[in-house]
C-alpha cells in the first residue's frame, strides 16, 4: 500500500481507463524515513523490506520499545545494529519524534484499550505536509474524525487504509468519495481489509477447518487449538 499510495496507482489507473493520462507526479521513496509504529514481527519485517529495496532510514516506536530491543530485532532479521555511518538500523525514538520526522508512517500495533486512537489530531499535527500514513493493522488505532479532518484539509500528502472502525465500510461513509486528491484534499487509498485475504491462506484455513471437524468427531486433538 505504501508503493500504491506513493505512485498514485489507483487514481492513475482510473484516469487512463477514462481516457486521460498523467495527472500528477509520484512520490520518490529512496532514502526517505519510514516510521514504524509497533516494531513487532510484522513491523520489523516491513522495515527490513524497505531498507533493502529502497535504502530507507527506519525510526520506530512502541510503548515498551527501547534501543536494545530494536537492535536485537534488527539482528534477528540478519541486519546490522548500525550502518557504516554509525546510525542505528532501527532507531528507537519517542512517539512525537517519529511523527515529526517520518516521511511515511506505517502502523503495526496491537489493538487494546490503551492503543485506541493512538493516532489522532496531535499526531496528524506533527506530521510533515508531504508525509504519508498507512494503516493495515486495526481501524480504531487511527481516530477517524481526526483522519477525516487531516485529509479533507490536505494536512498530509496521503492516507492509505486497509482497516476501518466499522467493516464492511458503510455505504454512506465519508471515505466513499471520488473527491480525494482534488481541490486541496489528500490522496486517499482504500482497500477492503485485504491484508490476510490471500488464496493460499484461505485454502489452508478451509482445509484445516475441515480436518478439525473430522478430528472433533473422532475425539482427537484439534490443530492449532487456542483454548
Amino acid at each position: 500500500m505504501i508503493l500504491a499510495l506513493a505512485r498514485n496507482v489507483a487514481d492513475d489507473d482510473t484516469t487512463i481507463k477514462a481516457g486521460g493520462w498523467q495527472t500528477g507526479m509520484a512520490i520518490g521513496l529512496s532514502g526517505k524515513t519510514l516510521g514504524i509504529v509497533g516494531l513487532g514481527r510484522l513491523g520489523a519485517a516491513v522495515a527490513r523490506i524497505w531498507i533493502l529495496a529502497f535504502g530507507m532510514k527506519i525510526v520506530c516506536w512502541s510503548a515498551n520499545l527501547d534501543q536494545e530491543k530494536a537492535d536485537s530485532m534488527a539482528e534477528s532479521l540478519g541486519l546490522p545494529r548500525e550502518d557504516e555511518f554509525g546510525d542505528r538500523t532501527f532507531r528507537c525514538v519517542d512517539k512525537q519524534e517519529l511523527f515529526k520526522t517520518a516521511d511515511i508512517v506505517s502502523l503495526h500495533y496491537v489493538l487494546s484499550e490503551r492503543s485506541y486512537g493512538i493516532v489522532s489530531a496531535p499526531e496528524f499535527a506533527l506530521m510533515k505536509p508531504e508525509s504519508l500514513l498507512v494503516n493495515t493493522s486495526r481501524g480504531p488505532l487511527v481516530d477517524e474524525k481526526a483522519a477525516l479532518e487531516a485529509t479533507t484539509h490536505g494536512k498530509i500528502r496521503g492516507l492509505a487504509l486497509d482497516v476501518f472502525d466499522v467493516e464492511p465500510l458503510p455505504a454512506n461513509s465519508p471515505w466513499r468519495s471520488d473527491s480525494w486528491g482534488k481541490e486541496g484534499r489528500s490522496r486517499v487509498l482504500l482497500t477492503p481489509h485485504m491484508g490476510y485475504v490471500e488464496e493460499g491462506i484461505m485454502n489452508t484455513w478451509y482445509a484445516e477447518t475441515a480436518e478439525n471437524v473430522e478430528r472433533w468427531l473422532q475425539g482427537k486433538e484439534l490443530l492449532h487449538r487456542l483454548v
